[in-house]
């Protein structure tokens, strides 16, 4: 008989990956500011707050977000630990959408909060845009451009992704503005979608400068 198959994916349940990941835990100077962040842009929610540890989540799991407080003075012991990510350890975290649409009206939703991301980039095999909490931790929305795992696949081992694996940055205003006229989502998934008549955007190496590293 076949071994039961995990939820969601191809693999054994018995496998060796984990299930998901559940949390992260950040250690911050910044407790409140963060607080109100992650309210804005994830809808969370404090499900305990404590003197030194505050626990958020925003779905079923009781928490996805443990903040721990330190002393604010650490802010100027180390002025530049939030560009630490840019040369080294941990980059970012990704979270994913279930369709353009979602991505692209929550974009909407946080500009109108004056949350901007600061990368909006086409990868190929997924339309990402990337935006930095008050810390400076950096999180990934993204949406698959393919429909199944085994079409990313196939593209991950192709030419096209050989030869620009960065992908193609695209303006999130226009893309916004060819999805409310009606343009075809899955039309709007594919690089070069979000590109304003008249511009060249940044692809591959070029799209890597020292505000998107």
């Amino acid at each position: 008989m076949e071994a039961a198959k995990e939820a969601g994916t191809h693999r054994p349940a018995y496998d060796t990956a984990p299930a998901f990941v559940a949390h992260w835990v950040v250690k911050t100077a910044r407790r409140d500011e963060m607080i109100t962040w992650y309210r804005v842009v994830f809808g969370a929610r404090v499900v305990h707050e404590g003197r030194q540890v505050t626990f958020l989540s925003w779905d079923h799991e009781h928490h996805r977000l443990a903040l721990v407080t330190v002393p604010s003075v650490l802010r100027y012991l180390f002025p530049l630990a939030r560009l630490r990510r840019k040369l080294y350890g941990i980059d970012h975290l990704a979270v994913q959408f279930t369709s353009l649409e979602r991505l692209i009206t929550t974009y909407e939703r946080l500009k109108r909060a004056g949350i901007r991301p600061v990368w909006s980039i086409n990868h190929g095999p997924t339309t990402s845009l990337y935006y930095e909490d008050p810390d400076g931790i950096r999180l990934e929305f993204q949406v698959d451009n393919f429909p199944t795992a085994e079409a990313t696949a196939a593209f991950f081992a192709g030419e096209e992704f050989a030869a620009n694996p960065i992908g193609t940055e695209f303006d999130p205003d226009y893309l916004l503005e060819r999805l409310r006229r009606g343009d075809d989502p899955a039309e709007l998934l594919q690089p070069g979608a979000g590109t304003p008549p008249g511009t060249t955007p940044r692809a591959n190496r070029r799209a890597i400068t020292w505000k998107t590293l």
